[in-house]
């Protein structure tokens, strides 16, 4: 858990000091937009039109969402609005608001010209915890503008504000333990209702999510308040399992109103409470229930989505998803590291060193699992040992194989072996890397891929096979990728994403059984 907080610490806080910087513009030009609740204006800059910040719902505390008041006159919608509360320290509270999060960002090329663009709806990583949409490497102009799509972010409500479960309460709080997702929802509902004045096609809509964004995308695959209002969608390194049930999240609910000293008949003097001291109260009930999360493990608790059976209908991974998106293509996948320490920095590292290392994992069975991974990996290196991603990828293809069995609908699976040869990178296929290759950014996130050509050239080929799905289904790229045919159990056809791209099929189901054996 502290590696992924120190990475997360690096992955926002980077994100954050460059949002500060404008988006440059070529143009003074702004166009005016009428939506459900009022008049929006933008900005423009190199063909594409960019209105952000615009507000999408408001909301009680753990209430669900409603529409936003409405304005007059025109709402100036070029920054970012503020993100949801939590505590971390390169979000100031300066820009945490309780009250106006509830913001969607909108990059297209296209305004009130009957043309109806594909639309993409970007969930942002964070867990179900921290984060927001305001990282550069997520802007999504650079994905409009080459793929001719529209382009949506969101803020959502995040942490015990967002999934704090007190259905014990009463009726009036029903859907509490839901409300973040819920948020997502009537994000995708002001989707239906609005996009087409953007130029998108509200019945064409992909919803993409890394790390908790794709726990997300997974978890509305899962919810009937979201079906119908996406079509498609894109997991990239989303496969942690949320064992989150209504029974566990009620006890943790009631739990936080005894560490506050209330009792359920006063569960409305919530409302007068600080954040602050929510959280505390939060904390303290989930480590009483439920101790210590152990690092590295795949499974996560806490405040997150609650499987009621009504909201949400189960929990994702599980090992697939709920019948009600049966019909959806999917794309899923991961990185070669992940969250694992790499050591692609001891470049004099031998292999009897390395070895020496996997014996206090593995102790007699080193041997065997050096040879499962040469027939995984055969160039591989004495640091590719001690590197290899062991959460994300196993599930990933449990899951996988889980959706080929349960569902006749498009499913493709995707592997990024490419390492960044950046020297203060973590110089692996690290947790998040995918984001600036597949949205084409790696000019914002130059101190993870290298502004190079091979980096270029990589994001060429990520994102055209991601502008592909979000388009069609489909993410072959004809000429650029070798064919890509649809993932079944049997062939394992995987993309694997590297300097020369290639169809791997099962490569690594027999050391990922042997790594995490899973029913």
């Amino acid at each position: 858990m502290r590696r992924l907080t120190h990475f997360l610490f690096i992955f926002i806080a980077a994100g954050f000091c460059l949002t500060a910087c404008k988006q440059k513009t070529t143009s003074n030009q702004e166009l005016v937009i009428r939506t459900t609740s009022g008049e929006v204006s933008g900005s423009y800059n190199d063909s594409v039109y960019a209105f952000i910040g615009i507000p999408y719902a408001k909301a009680e505390r753990f209430m669900p969402p409603q529409d936003p008041d409405a304005w007059d006159g025109v709402l100036e919608c070029k920054d970012f609005g503020p993100v949801a509360k939590q505590i971390v320290p390169w979000y100031p509270d300066s820009i945490q608001n309780e009250k106006e999060l509830f913001s969607v960002n909108v990059w297209t090329q296209g305004i009130k010209d009957n043309k109806k663009r594909p639309v993409m709806l970007w969930l942002h990583g964070g867990g179900f915890h921290i984060g927001a949409s305001n990282d550069p490497m997520t802007y999504g102009e650079a994905l409009a503008k080459k793929g001719d799509l529209v382009f949506v972010s969101v803020n959502h409500r995040l942490n015990i504000l967002g999934f704090l479960d007190l259905s014990a309460c009463g009726s009036n709080y029903a859907q509490s333990a839901n409300v973040g997702m819920l948020d997502i929802v009537k994000a995708l509902e002001w989707i239906q209702n609005n996009i087409e004045k953007f130029g998108g096609n509200p019945s064409d809509v992909t919803i993409v999510g890394e790390s908790g964004g794709g726990g997300k995308v997974g978890t509305l695959m899962c919810m009937p308040a979201a079906k119908g209002k996406f079509h498609k969608a894109i997991i990239q390194s989303g496969t942690l399992l949320n064992t989150m049930t209504k029974e566990k999240s009620q006890e943790l609910g009631l739990a936080v109103l005894e560490n506050l000293g209330l009792t359920p008949d006063d569960v409305e003097k919530l409302d007068t409470i600080a954040y602050l001291d929510l959280v505390k109260a939060g904390n303290e009930a989930i480590a009483k229930i439920s101790g210590p999360r152990i690092p590295g493990s795949p499974t996560m608790y806490g405040f997150a989505p609650s499987a009621d059976g009504a909201v949400l209908l189960q929990q994702p991974f599980s090992p697939g998803f709920a019948d009600i998106s049966y019909e959806i293509p999917l794309m899923i996948g991961s990185t070669l590291n992940e969250l694992m320490p790499t050591f692609y920095g001891e470049k004099n590292l031998t292999l009897d060193q390395a070895k020496e290392r996997l014996k206090k994992e593995y102790g007699k069975n080193t041997d065997k699992y050096i040879e499962l991974f040469a027939r995984a990996y055969p160039d591989y290196t004495p640091q590719d040992l001690l590197s290899i991603d062991k959460v994300f990828r196993p599930y990933t293809i449990r899951t996988a194989d889980a959706r080929a069995s349960e569902s006749g609908a498009p499913l493709y699976v995707y592997f990024l072996a490419w390492k960044s040869g950046v020297d203060n990178a973590s110089k692996g296929s690290f947790h998040g890397l995918d984001i600036p290759l597949a949205f084409n950014t790696v000019d914002l996130r130059p101190d993870w891929t290298g502004n190079t050509e091979e980096a270029w050239k990589m994001a060429d080929k990520m994102s055209s096979a991601w502008i592909n799905f979000i388009k069609t289904g489909n993410p072959n790229v004809e000429g650029v990728l070798p064919v890509w045919e649809p993932y079944t159990a049997e062939n394992g056809a995987t993309m694997y994403f590297d300097n020369e791209c290639r169809i791997v099929n099962n490569h690594d189901r027999e050391l990922m059984n042997f790594i995490k054996p899973i029913d």
